[in-house]
C-alpha cells in the first residue's frame, strides 16, 4: 500500500511540478514508513544506581508499535527503575533511551504529551468522581480522549458519578487505565496493574488489556504475575536483580527450556523433602502450601519413583497435577529459584 501511495504521488507530482517534486515525494513516503515500523521505544545499555544497590544494570531493548512488551521479574528485579526512566521521571546513570522518538533528558515535555502512565497505586481526592477525574486530568493536555467512551472502554459507566472511596480495588485501578489514556497516547505504560487485586478484578483488568492491544496501543506491562505476563505479553523479557536473563516471545521461551515437566501434587502424610530428592531424574523441589512442586526431565519415572516413596513411608497421593513447562519454569531454570512476591 504505501509503493503504491509512492507512485501516485509520484505520478501527481510529474503532471504538475517537475522531476524535484517526484524524489521529494518518495522521500517524504519513505519517511512516513520508516517512521511507522521503528521501534517506538529503544533502551541502550541502561544503567541506574541508588548509593551502594545497581538497581537497573546495563539492559538493552526495543519495544515495538502495537505490542504488548512485558518486563517480568520479582520486586526490586528494576522494573519500576526502568519504567520510571521512560517516563522521564529519573536520570539513568549511563546509557540512551529514545521514547516516541524523543530523548527524556532533553525532551520530556514532547515524550508526556504521547504516553499515558498508570503507576502502581492512584491517590485521588475521595470525593472525585471517575468522570470528573477524566475531564481533569484531560485538560492537562492539547489532545484529548472523550470522557464517555474511556469510562465505557474501563466497564465504569455506572460508576461515572460515585466517589473515588467508593469503588472496589478494582474499579480505581480500571480508572487508573482510563486515566492513562485521556490524551489518546501512542504508548501506554502499566505499573504492576494487578498487583494485590482478587482473582475477579484482575481477569477485568486482563481483558482491559487485550482490549488496548485491539485497539493497537502500544502497552509496557510490568509484573512479577508470570501466568499475566504468559497470557497477555507478545515479547517478554525477564529482568532479575537488574539484569534482563532472557527476552522472547512467551513460547519460544517456553521451547527453549530442556522441557522439563511439573509435578505438583499434596499428600495424606507430610513427605520430608530429602526424600524427594532422592528421586531420580528431578531437577529442583518447590514447596507449596501443604504440597511439593517437582521440576523433572521425566515426568513417568518420576511420578512412579513417587508413589513408591510414598508407599515406603505409610502416606497416600491425595492430589497429582503434571503440566507442560511454562514461564515459571523458565525463571527457575534461569535464576535457579521461584519468584518471589
Amino acid at each position: 500500500m504505501g509503493n503504491l501511495r509512492a507512485a501516485y504521488h509520484a505520478q501527481a507530482v510529474t503532471k504538475t511540478e517537475g522531476p524535484m517534486m517526484i524524489e521529494t515525494a518518495l522521500e517524504k513516503d519513505v519517511a512516513r514508513q520508516r517512521v511507522e515500523t521503528a521501534p517506538l521505544v529503544v533502551v541502550e545499555h541502561l544503567s541506574k544506581s541508588y548509593k551502594d544497590v545497581r538497581a537497573v544494570d546495563d539492559i538493552s531493548f526495543e519495544v515495538r508499535r502495537g505490542e504488548v512488551f512485558g518486563l517480568l521479574g520479582p520486586n526490586g528485579a528494576g522494573k519500576t527503575t526502568t519504567v520510571e526512566i521512560i517516563e522521564t521521571l529519573r536520570s539513568p546513570d549511563s546509557g540512551r533511551v529514545r521514547v516516541c522518538g524523543y530523548d527524556p533528558a532533553t525532551h520530556s515535555d514532547e515524550i508526556k504529551k504521547r504516553i499515558g502512565v498508570a503507576l502502581q497505586s492512584t491517590a485521588l481526592a475521595d470525593k472525585i468522581k471517575p468522570r470528573e477525574a477524566l475531564h481533569l486530568f484531560a485538560s492537562f493536555y492539547p489532545r484529548r480522549a472523550d470522557a464517555d467512551d474511556l469510562l465505557a472502554l474501563v466497564s465504569l459507566e455506572e460508576k461515572a458519578y460515585a466517589a473515588f472511596s467508593s469503588l472496589s480495588g478494582g474499579q480505581q485501578k480500571r480508572l487508573a487505565v482510563a486515566l492513562a489514556l485521556v490524551n489518546d497516547p501512542e504508548l501506554v505504560i502499566l505499573d504492576e496493574p494487578t498487583s494485590g487485586l482478587d482473582p475477579q478484578s484482575r481477569r477485568e483488568l486482563h481483558s482491559l488489556i487485550e482490549r488496548l492491544r485491539e485497539l493497537g496501543k502500544t502497552v509496557i506491562l510490568t509484573t512479577h504475575y508470570i501466568e499475566e505476563a504468559e497470557r497477555l505479553c507478545d515479547r517478554v523479557a525477564i529482568i532479575d536483580h537488574g539484569k534482563i536473563i532472557a527476552l522472547d516471545t512467551p513460547a519460544r521461551l517456553i521451547s527453549r527450556s530442556r522441557g522439563l515437566s511439573r509435578i505438583e501434587f499434596t499428600t495424606s502424610e507430610p513427605l520430608p523433602a530429602v526424600i524427594l530428592r532422592e528421586i531420580p531424574f528431578v531437577e529442583s523441589i518447590i514447596e507449596k502450601g501443604s504440597g511439593f512442586a517437582m521440576i523433572t526431565s521425566n515426568a513417568p519415572r518420576t511420578v512412579v519413583e513417587l508413589i513408591h516413596r510414598l508407599e515406603d513411608n505409610h502416606s497416600e497421593l491425595i492430589d497429582l497435577h503434571i503440566t507442560r513447562p511454562t514461564l515459571e519454569d523458565v525463571f527457575i531454570e534461569l535464576t535457579g529459584r521461584e519468584i518471589r512476591e
